[in-house]
């Protein structure tokens, strides 16, 4: 009786050390073959180990978890899927582009935070996504220490424009991608930058003055990190055949299709954001005033300047002029930078100069802006706006270049016409619109005719807050420094 049970203790003994050798030699065991099972210890076997097998079974295998669209701020619900970066099947990485969205106020590229595998993309191109819905199924690889499923189901995905995280050393640091790129190609940790913007958010500039205390200079900030230079070197050339030719309308040479049937499209992007905004702009009472301006110095100015401008990579327009003579016109009339609450009861003086430049893009009219013009010299002005050009002819402006502005500015000259009629951006209170520059006979204090640099400019106000006097000194005062270039040396900071 004691060889028997001898005998059985040391077969239940044996039987363990084989399935614990099993589960170490393959991970890949999903259960236990039956023969093992009926000659070792049921009990011990089956409900032990065979339950350990199983989850040591399903970290390997991955877990599939739903990527969902998070809130992109701005109150937006829905956006409309512009394009897919990645397919099913594809390995994404941390930080890499899953997609491009669109919503009726900006274009947003969500990137991944986590590794896994691509297994379902739940949208088709020009497809409405709604936020808090599943984007894509990511099977996650969790042997490689990726965050649980509850955490990427609740994590927000990025933009280019919006805030994104990065765990160093315990806490969270605040930076955008091109920030981070420009850290990167300096070598430089962002754990030990200060960041300066909100919620200790590192800028641009934050990234500048550590290279500047480590290298003990000053750096100016570089347009090459923002502008590529090859692409707008065929802008910079003149081309006074080419403007000819645009004067004279070239019929459509191409055959017209004629659809039988009506066809219905909805109201979507940037269409649907112009939309509500002039909607809202219509219940105010504009008052307009036109003028016209000398730009016979400008123009010359602006020849000079062009060739310095373009050695530093940078396309040097009449528009950084025009605004930075807005600015200075804005400091002496802050009621034409400022805005009136819906109930008309209170109005509120801005401190920043956003000024805003109207821009024709394939998806519509967007309406970008400068920040704090008010510090920024006229070049710095020209490389922000060269900026928001590249971005807006690719559709990939930010929240943030679309936000916030304080006073616009639009240039309808560069497509054709003389005047315009412009309608105010609420909840500014003024906006103007310039016409193309034509050369036109003019007196000048000699009573001589002379060829003549001339632009029209109409303006709007809101006539609840901004009385015509108002705009027509304010009109003046931007006038002259336009008129005489020079004039603007004394009051630039």
């Amino acid at each position: 009786m004691a060889a028997v049970t001898a005998l059985r203790s040391s077969c239940r003994a044996a039987g363990r050390l084989v399935c614990i050798h099993r589960v170490r030699s393959c991970s890949s065991i999903r259960f236990i073959k039956s023969k093992y099972v009926c000659v070792f210890d049921k009990s011990a076997l089956k409900f032990s180990h065979q339950q350990r097998l199983f989850r040591t079974s399903a970290v390997s295998c991955g877990q599939i978890v739903q990527f969902k669209l998070s809130d992109i701020g701005e109150g937006i619900t829905e956006v409309t899927v512009k394009e897919w970066y990645i397919k099913e099947g594809d390995s994404v990485s941390q930080f890499d582009s899953i997609c491009e969205v669109q919503s009726d106020k900006a274009s947003v590229t969500i990137t991944s935070r986590y590794d896994g595998v691509i297994r379902k993309l739940h949208y088709s191109i020009d497809d409405i996504a709604f936020v808090g819905k599943p984007l894509v199924d990511i099977e996650i690889d969790a042997s490689k220490g990726v965050a649980s499923e509850e955490d990427v189901v609740e994590t927000p995905p990025m933009s280019h424009e919006e805030h994104t995280h990065q765990e160093i050393k315990g806490h969270k640091t605040l930076a955008t991608p091109a920030v981070r790129r420009l850290a990167m190609e300096n070598n430089i940790k962002l754990s030990e930058v200060v960041g300066t913007g909100k919620d200790n958010r590192i800028l641009k500039e934050d990234i500048l003055n550590y290279l500047a205390k480590q290298t003990g200079a000053i750096l100016p900030p570089s347009p090459k990190a923002e502008i590529v230079p090859p692409q707008r070197k065929a802008e910079t050339v003149p081309s006074a055949p080419k403007d000819k030719a645009r004067k004279i309308p070239v019929p459509v040479s191409r055959p017209i299709a004629f659809s039988e049937k009506d066809k219905t499209e909805p109201v979507t992007g940037f269409q649907k954001a112009m939309v509500k905004t002039m909607s809202a702009a219509l219940k105010i009472p504009h008052f307009g005033y036109s003028d016209e301006i000398d730009l016979t110095q400008l123009v010359q100015l602006r020849e000079e300047l062009k060739p310095l401008a373009e050695i530093r990579g940078v396309k040097l327009s009449f528009m950084p002029f025009f605004i930075k003579a807005a600015s200075l016109g804005l400091l002496q009339y802050p009621i034409l930078n400022a805005s009136l609450d819906e109930n008309c009861q209170n109005v509120t003086y801005k401190a920043s100069h956003n000024i805003g430049v109207a821009m024709d893009t394939e998806q519509g009219l967007i309406v970008p802006n400068v920040k704090n013009v008010q510090v920024c010299s006229v070049f710095d002005i020209a490389v922000e706006l060269n900026r928001l050009q590249s971005l807006g002819s690719a559709g990939q402006l930010g929240t943030s270049d679309l936000t916030g502005g304080t006073f616009t500015l639009s240039n309808i000259g560069t497509i054709g016409g003389t005047y315009a009629k412009p309608v105010i951006l609420p909840p500014e209170v003024a906006i103007g619109a310039f016409g193309k520059i034509q050369v036109l006979p003019r007196f000048n204090s000699k009573g001589e005719v002379i060829k003549a640099q001339i632009m029209n400019v109409s303006w709007s106000a809101d006539h609840r807050i901004i009385d015509g006097a108002t705009m027509a000194r304010f009109s003046n005062l931007w006038k002259s420094y336009l008129e005489n270039p020079a004039l603007m040396l004394l009051d630039l900071k």
